[in-house]
């Protein structure tokens, strides 16, 4: 008879003590019977039927690791319910017999270790838990476990396991962190502490830092909280090189040192590497083909974006057993991934951390409504940490309604596996809908009209007086729409290939492609379905062009916030040079996507009304909600567009600092604040206007502050005005030498009245010649661009030619270091005034020669990198290492690349040319 014949005709009970064998055996421990003990069997050893003390009954399994007993297992029946008999596990783990008390390891005289199991159901009580209390367990650890658990309470015996350290993490560490990511971290860390729940669900805005967070913990709970492994799961497979770097450059706050110097920080390529991995970084689907199969692929998995059509089954798998890590950290993850996956995530002894942008109901159930912090993407906006966005629609006849093309007409076909074109005849009507379009139709008109009209209204509507296209991202269908849609653009705006690609997992080298469209200047236009749909940084972004429709609320959040990041504007400049500061970004769509309720507005709702009509308004406490909003974020946009010294004057101004004022006013707009004031409020909609006009009293309160705004704005904002037609009046060949003559005494009675209250002009002042840092610079250029002066570099420039022509070189461009030679001019420092980027390349052309004098002779790819580094010395007085990550020096590794090509010279490299460039 099989064995499976002799199981059903055991007892329920006698079943599942079978069952019970198998999974101890499964996960190393030798089974016995009391008659046939052997201790030194193996590490760990379960003995049946064990004989307690008097009162104590018999144990089903006694468990032994290195000779010791550690823990008892109480039997049941399969289908009895488990924390029905917690009573008598505990009961056998105090009723050990004398002959065995010796050779225990016990908890306060218990044994620490308590399982109750019928076979299909499993829970696990670790005595050396604060306040211990059972918890299900997909099966058995392995005796390997129960030994590492024993050493670390021994090693540590007021704080044994990781639920005990948490209790007791030092302070955080809050100087590189925002607020929201503050936030996040202490409340994952309460979460952990009090243990109310085995999951915890932080939702946080695109761009605010998700990433950075979970790091930043990771390093805390593996340094100080006793956790020895974490699985940190990412959605997409080149979201996991993209998240290594992020463990890599991650300096730990105590000692400075990289993450990764200290703990690992890897892919899942192979259970043989997690006994070294401190950090596995995977897709779930890679997790789950490691425990089906024992193995992960080499490389990337061919298919990640894989969703089965129904729940996933796991059982035990000894390589990767469920204890092998303490914390799972699901990042930027499918919905799905809680439906069909979730035996999945639930076979892992582990707490789970959701980090979300926009949790639905699935998201909010399965981390059972443990939502430990929240920062909403207007929040952020407020904060500054993402900008609005702006929305433009493009409607065709075609895509509202479809289109039909008659019976005996001719038209190409494609085929979708191998692109191969042919001509057929239809012999019958063919009808299809907006929706049919790009999947079982391509409209090649539609395609071109819509490409065309964003590229007629781009400079005119979209992006009004600019001439450079902004880096511009389009949403496709699928990598055969993608196709065509990419091959339109190129013909649209008569570029060439480096003007627009495709990248989705079906081009030619995307990572390639998606690191030149971050950093060059030429790819203006990316063409995508998926992959940079989420989870990736393309900082320099302005236009998301949606061509394909989106059903999920949480998925269109994602795609949107690739817009949405905020990015220096220095950086910004190098790839997009005709913007200044990159202070919204624009959703074009052209498919009908906003149309769906799920979509909520943006801040900025009311484009008509000015900013001072707005400010007038909060004055008079008559603000509307939109009205609120869209005051928010024009605040937010302009302080964006501030220099540091000029965002402190308008915090001191404010007395308070200004994003502090933008959050007010969105916090008074928030759905979740306001139904929280209406749930407690006789007269809601006074409730509601309670809110703005609290939010308002700031501004309302502060007539200076609203002025000093104004003048701001005014400041860095110029209309152009493409209407009015101008007529030529008159020419003139000479500029009005009075006029030049009363800047020029006006600018060096500037420079003396304030030599010692500006930083550029004291620096002058007491050591001449002495290098002045480019924030010098453009805190003085700031202060003298105010009214009622209004001077730029151009306009002194322009005046000293007039009036000592002989004396001052003629430049076609000036940059705000021309204000440095502008200075040694003025205050006699130079007897001839030379545009300061003519005297760097000139002082860098003899320092080449006295290097070659020397013997030093650069090649061709030194030479790259020293004659960047000059121009960046040109237009910024200086250079620096971490100037060395952005573009056009990250195109080639950044400082790495850097330091492969001029070796440990590097660094002093750059300390000489500082020197000898710009002294």
């Amino acid at each position: 008879m099989s064995d499976q014949g002799e199981t059903s005709r055991l007892t329920a009970e006698a079943r599942a003590r079978v069952i019970i064998d198998g999974q101890l055996t499964a996960a190393g421990w030798h089974v016995q019977d009391r008659k046939d003990v052997n201790l030194w069997a193996g590490t760990g050893v379960a003995v049946r039927e064990m004989i307690m003390k008097q009162g104590h009954g018999r144990v089903d399994y006694l468990l032994y690791v290195d000779q010791h007993v550690v823990g008892v297992i109480e039997a049941k029946a399969e289908g009895a319910t488990l924390s029905g008999v917690e009573w008598q596990s505990a009961m056998y783990s105090t009723g050990l017999p004398p002959e065995v008390q010796l050779s225990v390891t016990t908890v306060d005289e218990r044994i620490p270790f308590v399982f109750e199991a019928s076979g299909t159901e499993t829970h696990f009580t670790n005595g050396y838990d604060p306040d211990p209390r059972s918890r299900q367990v997909f099966s058995f650890p392995k005796p390997e476990t129960l030994a590492r658990i024993i050493r670390n309470a021994e090693a540590d015996p007021e704080h044994p396991t990781w639920r005990a350290k948490v209790q007791v993490l030092p302070e955080l560490d809050v100087e590189p962190l925002r607020p929201a990511q503050i936030d996040a971290i202490k409340g994952l860390e309460k979460s952990l502490a009090n243990q109310h729940f085995d999951r915890s669900l932080i939702q946080m805005a695109t761009g605010a830092g998700k990433t950075y967070t979970a790091v930043t913990s990771c390093y805390r709970l593996l340094k100080w909280g006793g956790f020895n492994r974490i699985l940190f799961l990412v959605d997409r497979n080149n979201l996991a090189d993209q998240t290594i770097a992020e463990f890599q450059n991650y300096r730990a706050p105590d000692d400075k040192r990289r993450f990764t110097e200290i703990y690992n920080a890897d892919k899942l390529t192979g259970a043989g590497a997690l006994g070294s991995t401190h950090v596995v970084v995977s897709t779930i689907q890679r997790v789950f083909s490691m425990i089906k199969n024992g193995k992960a692929v080499e490389g990337d998995d061919p298919v990640d974006e894989y969703i089965p059509d129904k729940p996933v089954e796991v059982e035990y798998r000894a390589e990767l057993p469920p204890e092998v890590f303490d914390l799972i950290i699901v990042d930027e993850a499918h919905r799905s991934i809680y439906g069909v996956w979730r035996e999945v995530l639930t076979y892992f002894d582990a707490h789970i951390v959701g980090l979300t942008a926009t949790p639905g109901k699935q998201t909010f159930g399965f981390f059972k409504q443990n939502l430990v912090s929240e920062y909403t993407y207007p929040q952020s906006v407020a904060d500054g940490v993402n900008v609005d966005f702006d929305l433009y629609k493009i409607v065709t006849e075609v895509t509202q309604g479809g289109s039909k093309i008659e019976a005996g007409t001719v038209v190409p076909t494609v085929d979708r596996r191998t692109r191969k074109q042919k001509l057929v005849e239809l012999d019958e009507d063919l009808e299809y809908t907006g929706k049919q379009l790009d999947r079982a139709v391509t409209s090649t008109s539609q395609i071109r009209l819509v490409l065309e009209t964003f590229r007629d209204r781009l400079f005119a509507e979209i992006f009004p007086g600019r001439t450079t296209v902004p880096k511009t991202l389009i949403f496709c269908k699928d990598d055969a729409h993608a196709e065509e849609v990419v091959t339109t653009v190129r013909q649209v705006f008569g570029k060439g290939n480096d003007f627009a690609a495709k990248i989705t997992y079906g081009a030619k080298d995307p990572k390639k492609a998606l690191q030149s469209f971050r950093t060059s200047a030429t790819m203006r236009v990316a063409v995508t379905v998926d992959m940079i749909a989420t989870g990736t940084d393309v900082k320099p972004l302005e236009c998301l062009l949606f061509m394909r429709d989106v059903r999920s609320a949480q998925y269109f959040e994602q795609m949107k916030g690739r817009g949405a990041r905020t990015i220096p504007s220095a950086d910004f400049q190098l790839v997009t040079p005709d913007a200044k500061a990159k202070t919204r970004f624009v959703l074009v769509d052209a498919i009908g996507v906003t149309d769906h309720t799920f979509v909520e507005p943006p801040l900025n709702r009311d484009k008509s009304i000015s900013l001072k009509k707005l400010l007038d308004k909060a004055a008079m406490l008559q603000l509307t909600e939109p009205e609120a909003a869209t005051l928010a974020s024009r605040l937010a946009a302009l302080e964006l567009q501030l220099t540091p010294a000029e965002r402190n004057e308008l915090n001191g101004v404010a007395g308070e600092p200004v994003k502090d004022i933008v959050r007010g006013l969105v916090d008074a707009v928030d759905p979740d604040r306001q139904a929280q004031v209406k749930a407690t409020a006789v007269d809601p909609d006074q409730a509601i206007r309670g809110l703005i006009i609290d939010a308002t009293q700031p501004l309302a309160a502060n007539p200076s502050l609203r002025t000093r705004v104004l003048e701001m704005r005014q400041a860095k904002d110029r209309v152009i005005d493409e209407v009015t037609a101008d007529k030529l009046v008159s020419a003139y060949g000479e500029v009005d030498p009075d006029r030049a003559k009363s800047i020029v005494e006006s600018w060096a009675k500037y420079v003396e009245e304030h030599k010692d209250e500006i930083t550029a002009i004291q620096v002058m002042q007491e050591a001449k010649g002495r290098r002045v840092s480019f924030e010098d610079i453009k805190q003085l250029a700031d202060r003298i661009q105010r009214p009622p002066h209004s001077w730029t570099p151009e306009l002194l420039w322009a005046a000293y030619e007039a009036v000592d022509a002989g004396s001052v070189r003629k430049s076609q461009a000036h940059t705000l270091t021309d204000l440095v030679a502008l200075l040694r001019f003025t205050m006699g420092v130079d007897e001839e005034l030379v545009p300061y980027a003519e005297v760097v390349r000139e002082r860098y052309a003899a320092w080449l020669v006295q290097q070659e004098q020397a013997g030093v002779v650069f090649n061709d790819d030194e030479r790259w990198w020293l004659d960047r580094m000059a121009k960046v010395i040109a237009a910024s007085a200086e250079i620096t290492e971490e100037v060395l990550e952005d573009a056009p020096f990250a195109e080639r590794g950044g400082i790495d690349g850097a330091l492969a090509s001029l070796g440990d010279q590097t660094g002093h490299l750059i300390a000489e040319l500082n020197e000898r460039l710009t002294a």
